[in-house]
């Protein structure tokens, strides 16, 4: 894989052959602190080992100092405190995460949501179980597995190894910079909730005039129960929707009323009494209404049923 100035550029090496999520995300990292300006090249040989600047996923080591980021070594490369065990991605993430999103907390935002996982599946850790279904979720791991070259590809030459490697990087590169962004903007747009929370005279019912995330720092008070905003998908209009007990479960704090579930414009402006309600869902976790006044409206009623 070329770098784009080859004079200045840091050589990133990792192993050739079959490749696996975490260096490849560990080698889009690297590619993105230098901005692009690496050459990535894949051997097994201890000597083009010592040309790089930086050595991922291979070679035994982890040494920071110089730029030595393996996991395979006996001991391998550390733990967290959750005790999940790092490789090669969550060392490299580990050591540049916070320069290269700008600051701690969204660094340890992507560390939960994206780098740990990956460590894990790595280290044969599981993070789920199979459902009766037997319905597997799609994940990272099966996005970079779908770059390697098929039997027939390989039998064909219409991909090699190194080549479905450097794409799957290209693709990484895409998911972290997505997620930087992802990450820095929850964080304001939660600081915004958190204020209007604390500003709200009635905490049980948060009223944000945005599209502002709100799911995870209003589950962190205990009083949220419904929250008022516009609904983007129709302009204008205004929804209710319940909090959930937390983001990781459907399970709302206080569901609308029973009698509200599945019904729709003038059944549901009369039993409401709320001229512009048009429509409460059969699972009564959202509700909607022409105006904010509307909206909030419903909002009071469901408190009092």
């Amino acid at each position: 894989m070329n770098a784009t100035n080859t004079k200045n550029s840091k050589r990133i090496i990792t192993h050739s052959g079959n490749f696996h999520t975490d260096e490849v995300f560990a080698c889009a990292v690297l590619s993105l602190v230098n901005d692009g300006n690496v050459e990535i090249v894949r051997s097994r040989d201890p000597e083009v080992w010592a040309t790089g600047d930086y050595v991922v996923d291979v070679g035994g080591e982890y040494d920071v100092v110089r730029g030595r980021y393996d996991h395979h070594q006996q001991g391998g490369a550390g733990t967290r405190e959750n005790g999940i065990p790092y490789s090669s991605i969550g060392i490299v993430w580990k050591e540049f995460g916070e320069a290269l999103c700008g600051d701690a907390q969204s660094a340890q935002r992507i560390d939960e949501k994206l780098v740990q996982p990956v460590d894990m599946a790595d280290n044969g850790v599981d993070s789920f179980n199979l459902t009766e279904q037997k319905v597997f979720p799609y994940l990272l791991h099966h996005v970079v597995t779908a770059f390697r070259p098929t039997w027939k590809e390989e039998e064909n030459g219409t991909l090699s190894f190194d080549g479905g490697f450097a794409r799957a990087v290209e693709i990484a590169k895409q998911v972290i910079v997505r997620e930087i962004t992802l990450a820095k903007d929850q964080r304001e747009g939660e600081r915004i909730v958190a204020d209007l929370y604390e500003k709200s005279e009635d905490k049980r019912i948060i009223v944000i005039d945005g599209q502002y995330p709100w799911e995870w720092i209003l589950t962190q008070f205990p009083e949220p129960l419904y929250i008022v905003k516009p609904d983007h998908e129709n302009g204008g209009k205004w929804k209710v929707k319940t909090v959930r007990n937390s983001v990781d479960s459907f399970e709302s704090r206080k569901l609308l009323p029973e009698s509200w579930a599945g019904k729709r414009d003038q059944e549901f402006v009369e039993i409401t009494g709320v001229a512009d309600a048009f429509f409460c869902h059969n699972k009564r976790f959202i509700a909607g209404a022409g105006s904010k006044e509307g909206a909030l409206a419903l909002a009071k009623l469901a408190l009092d049923a």
